[in-house]
């Protein structure tokens, strides 16, 4: 396993499929007390920069949605669209010339994606942490076996 696939998919705490699983749009878009914002706006904001570097070029989003989700599937099409993308910069790993490339000077793609998957680290820890506080944590298990 390269350290990408580790740092984006699987390591370091739950799989971040099955840490985003199991929750409804009720959930998704609840805004604890004192919290400053819902499990959706903090997986938008992962998914909005995360793309920001994966797919440079894309038009510049807002750092928080405008709205909240009103069906569920736009809960699940963030979720996939943020596990596309860090399966994207996890394969990034197979490809040791494009992860050399400067995107800016003295800035490579490697260093872009290490700042990617901290800061995905954070917001998912956040979303932990909501889920914690709504009482959905932890996920239901997988049915499957992953």
């Amino acid at each position: 396993m390269h350290i990408l696939e580790h740092l984006f998919l699987v390591g370091e705490f739950p799989a971040r499929a099955h840490l985003l699983s199991g929750l409804t749009l009720e959930q998704v878009t609840l805004c604890p007390d004192g919290a400053s914002h819902s499990i959706y706006e903090e997986l938008w904001h992962v998914v909005s920069y995360q793309q920001s570097i994966i797919e440079p070029g894309e038009p510049a989003r807002d750092v928080y949605p405008s709205a909240a989700p009103e069906h569920e599937h736009q809960w699940y099409d963030l979720v996939r669209a943020f596990l596309d993308g860090a399966r994207a910069a996890a394969a990034m790993g197979q490809a040791p010339e494009r992860l050399a490339v400067e995107v800016q000077r003295g800035v490579t793609m490697a260093d872009e994606l290490n700042s990617v998957a901290v800061h995905n680290a954070y917001h998912l820890g956040k979303i932990v942490a909501l889920r914690q506080r709504i009482g959905a944590w932890p996920p239901p298990a997988a049915s499957d076996g992953s």
